[in-house]
């Protein structure tokens, strides 16, 4: 693995780590909303790893790891960044709440 590659994966890596941290003691989507600064710095985080994903790693890097949804990251990001018929939170909790485990586990695999 290029250094550089390791390097981008570990701070995806430590985006969802906040994100988790987060949302530890949230049970539910209501109780995500309710809390906006809770909500603008899991989105910003979601940003953060999209950009990443999409950016500053390689496409020979992500060609070598199929277990990430590199597109569904960056699509994210996208959805977020411009807004496309608002953002769905429960489309955010989702994620948060099923898919970034998911995600940590995955990355920690190759750090």
């Amino acid at each position: 693995m290029v250094d550089k590659n390791k390097q981008i994966l570990g701070k995806i890596y430590s985006h969802i780590v906040s994100v988790l941290d987060y949302c530890k003691d949230c049970s539910s989507l209501e109780e995500f909303e309710q809390d906006s600064m809770r909500v603008e710095a899991c989105v910003f985080n979601l940003m953060q790893i999209g950009e990443l994903s999409k950016v500053s790693l390689s496409d020979d890097f992500k060609s070598g790891i199929k277990t990430i949804p590199w597109k569904q990251l960056y699509g994210m990001r996208n959805r977020i960044v411009h807004g496309y018929s608002g953002v769905d939170m429960r489309i955010v909790w989702d994620t948060i709440h099923d898919d970034l485990p998911l995600l940590k586990n995955e990355i920690k695999a190759y750090l």
